[in-house]
């Protein structure tokens, strides 16, 4: 007689492993908990057989195409602020050029002012005055540091407006440019230098700066899309406001997203060169 097996029945079925959800230091990042490709011996696969990726400032890593696309575009913002604060300054310090628009656009805005255009205008240029903008971007950086419980791209945000702050300052001593005619402002009077707008700067860099940094983890493109050109019509809209209001002349506000295109360009390059080549894992 056979002897009968004291053991259970064996189960052909195999137990499904536990979802592991990201820790808070992946959580922002869609490229970076990803499952690693396996090869047919259950190792991963290293070296030569897997595309090289790169880390962002703050650990995120995006692939070699993205690195790179990111460190072309930056370099070209960077040529492009420069020349385009170079000319604009060049036209304003010789009354030539562009320049030489400033009267009739400023003619053009006075000359269309509304009501409701007036409060809507007024209205950013409180959020992105010298009084709010602050508080806001204060308020900001301490969330989004509690919240991610990562402090890399807060602080790129601080310190870019911060730079741009010094910089407006810094440059308007120098020009020494006026204002339009105190008849025209509508706030009150203003007789500091109007070149370049510090609403502007101060606008640009929240806006432009910050769709980078919060959007260009993001693996979907709309998203960032989306996001700059939200960045940019609102940028567009603060330098309107301050030739409508009677502060700034068209290309006070030209100089201004200028410096912002070049201190955007400066924020992604110390993100991308924060950030280096991962190392294979599991490499023998």
């Amino acid at each position: 007689m056979r002897g009968i097996s004291r053991e259970g029945p064996v189960s052909t079925r195999s137990e499904s492993p536990v979802p592991q959800r990201p820790s808070p230091a992946t959580a922002d990042c869609p490229v970076r908990h990803m499952k690693q490709p396996m090869s047919s011996d259950r190792r991963p696969i290293t070296g030569q057989n897997m595309e090289k990726r790169f880390r962002l400032g703050g650990g995120c890593r995006v692939s070699t195409g993205r690195f790179l696309v990111l460190y072309a575009v930056s370099l070209c913002l960077v040529l492009a602020g420069i020349s385009s604060f170079v000319l604009t300054l060049g036209d304003v310090l010789n009354g030539s050029g562009i320049a030489t628009v400033d009267g009739p656009v400023t003619d053009w805005f006075v000359d269309h002012r509304t009501r409701a255009a007036t409060v809507v205008l007024a209205g950013f240029a409180f959020v992105f005055g010298p009084l709010a903008l602050p508080v806001i971007t204060l308020v900001a950086v301490v969330a989004w540091a509690l919240v991610t419980r990562r402090l890399w791209r807060p602080v790129l945000l601080a310190g870019a407006m911060v730079t741009g702050v010094v910089l407006t300052e810094v440059i308007a001593h120098a020009v020494g440019r006026s204002r339009p005619p105190a008849d025209i402002m509508m706030l009150g009077t203003d007789a500091t230098s109007s070149f370049p707008s510090g609403h502007v700067v101060g606008a640009s860099n929240f806006l432009l700066i910050g769709a980078y940094l919060v959007f260009s983890r993001s693996s979907r493109k709309i998203s960032l899309i989306t996001a700059f050109g939200a960045a940019a019509v609102g940028l567009c809209v603060e330098a309107a406001s301050r030739v409508y209001l009677g502060y700034h002349w068209f290309t006070d506000t030209v100089a201004s997203a200028s410096l912002s295109i070049i201190l955007l360009a400066v924020v992604i390059l110390l993100d991308l060169t924060r950030g280096a080549p991962r190392p294979p894992e599991n490499a023998e």
